[in-house]
């Protein structure tokens, strides 16, 4: 029995390797990587390939991936040439005798192998091409080969060469934080001896071993330069720009006219905003500075479900607030601190949200609401409160207020769809202390001395000045205990705890702030 299962697993492990028409999995890409031995030139010792050439980006509409194959394999017929796309292009591609083609959706008639590019790529080296560029001599590819292994083990994991186009390509610094949902590029400056960065834009040949390319999470995704470089950078990688051999690419435009090119631009968007939501990024701060977000907005729901016992869900995965949820947060304190002010409501900075000034003159990084306290005899000089015993309110610029379902208290929600939101707890003065008539579990619904109020002081929060406590300080620690601005910690330390040997890199509020505690101004209220 043992015999006869030994023989099985042989036929499936030869059934892996030889596809129908394909021939030997050694033999689909080249297959160099014998033993690991090291082979010089573009053949080894073998005469095998080192290098595969690969074509990810192109548009089945309109595109240059046969002339791309012909022009390389004029030069080199050894090697291997593969065109990649997610499904059988349409119109069908001419590929040149040599070249193929590489579908990576699955198909249910055809093994897995069949689709997984690292089955299909058996040379030491890919090389990642734009649509529309040619080979000019083969000494350009051995002159990359060459310069990715005199970097040996170091950083530099992938070296480009540019593409002769009207934009010349452009070496970036990228920095992925996966906890705040960001990726940030900013120039880099150039070498003399070419440029090391951890990003490109623009048009380059990338050499990348075949090794790294395919300990990627998503090894040929698209955009394929975004996400190469939003992988590699996490990883620690860089990527050496030449300033030569440079490639040219006589198709350039790579579109015939208007329509395609707005097709291309159209698929690039959807492609972009795919993959960054696959890869948990909902903001992408530009080279020059502007954002491009792919979270929420006012038009949808916000990034996060229900939130159980004071824990939201994207602390489990070692992740903070969003920044677009940030942002609307921002907004909706703004605009509601700006009606409370302009009615004559008295406000103040409540629970996390003075904690947050406290520590970052912003919201927490992690917090998921604004909780403004306010004084309950003040309610009806604000008319989107005062007729809000029962049901809501959609006002001219979409914000919802309403009575909270949870107790006596008010929420206004960024918009119908995006259910962020700012809570407003009254508070009323009985004997010098602020109380109220019911209560909740939450941590700031306590009860104070009513001249941590008199007078309320400025302090700067989430972008504006807004108010608070006059000694914020005590006021903090008599509702959530000693320390507690030094000593950060999430909401329910049960479910989920801080871990605090990663900074927080939260800045502290300057000195003015502190003195302005220390010696309040008073606040008019009109």
């Amino acid at each position: 029995m043992m015999e006869k299962r030994r023989e099985q697993s042989k036929g499936l492990k030869k059934a892996s390797l030889a596809m129908p028409g394909l021939g030997a999995m050694g033999n689909l890409a080249g297959g160099s990587m014998v033993g690991g031995a090291k082979m010089g030139g573009l053949e080894g010792n073998m005469r095998g390939p080192r290098v595969t050439i690969l074509v990810r980006e192109f548009e089945d509409f309109e595109n240059y991936v046969g002339d791309v194959a012909r022009s390389f394999l004029r030069q080199r017929p050894e090697l291997p040439f593969l065109a990649v796309a997610e499904n059988p292009p349409y119109p069908p591609l001419a590929l040149p005798e040599g070249a193929r083609l590489l579908v990576l959706s699955p198909s249910p008639d055809q093994p897995p192998q069949t689709h997984r590019p690292e089955f299909n790529v058996q040379t030491e080296f890919a090389l990642l091409v734009p649509d529309g560029v040619e080979l000019d001599h083969g000494r350009q590819i051995e002159r990359l080969i060459r310069e990715l292994e005199g970097e040996g083990g170091g950083p530099v994991r992938l070296v480009a060469a540019p593409v002769l186009t009207r934009s010349a390509v452009q070496c970036l610094h990228l920095r992925v934080n996966l906890r705040e949902w960001t990726a940030t590029y900013t120039p880099a400056a150039s070498g003399s001896s070419g440029s090391v960065c951890t990003a490109l834009q623009g048009d380059a040949v990338v050499l990348i071993r075949t090794e790294d390319l395919f300990n990627l999470s998503v090894p040929l995704g698209r955009p394929l330069m975004s996400s190469l470089f939003v992988q590699t950078s996490l990883r620690g990688w860089k990527v050496k720009l030449l300033e030569g051999p440079s490639f040219s690419a006589s198709h350039r435009p790579l579109f015939s006219s208007a329509h395609n090119q707005w097709k291309a631009d159209s698929r690039l968007k959807d492609a972009t905003n795919h993959l960054m939501r696959s890869f948990g990024l909902k903001r992408v701060v530009l080279p020059d500075g502007r954002d491009q977000w792919f979270g929420c907005s006012k038009e949808t729901a916000r990034c996060f479900g229900t939130v159980r016992d004071d824990t939201p869900e994207y602390l489990y995965i070692e992740r903070w607030t969003p920044p677009c949820c940030l942002r609307a947060l921002r907004e909706t304190t703004k605009y509601v601190i700006n009606i409370l002010e302009s009615s004559g409501v008295r406000y103040w900075l409540e629970g996390g949200s003075l904690l947050g000034a406290a520590r970052h003159q912003d919201i927490i990084p992690w917090d998921y609401d604004v909780d403004l306290g306010i004084y309950l005899e003040d309610v009806p000089n604000c008319d989107y409160l005062k007729n809000l015993d029962s049901g809501s309110l959609v006002d001219a610029n979409g914000y919802v207020w309403e009575r909270a379902v949870e107790g006596d208290f008010y929420r206004v929600q960024y918009s119908e769809a995006n259910h962020l939101h700012v809570d407003l707890w009254p508070f009323y003065p009985r004997n010098g202390v602020m109380t109220r008539d019911t209560w909740t579990e939450h941590k700031q619904d306590v009860e104070f001395p009513e001249h941590f109020l008199q007078p309320l002081v400025p302090m700067q929060f989430a972008g504006i000045t807004a108010y608070g406590p006059n000694n914020h300080r005590a006021f903090l620690e008599l509702k959530f205990g000693e320390g507690v601005i030094e000593n950060p910690q999430y909401p329910n330390p049960a479910k989920k705890r801080l871990d605090r040997s990663r900074p927080i890199g939260s800045r502290k509020p300057p000195k003015a702030t502190i003195l302005q505690s220390l010696a309040p101004t008073p606040i008019k209220h009109t």
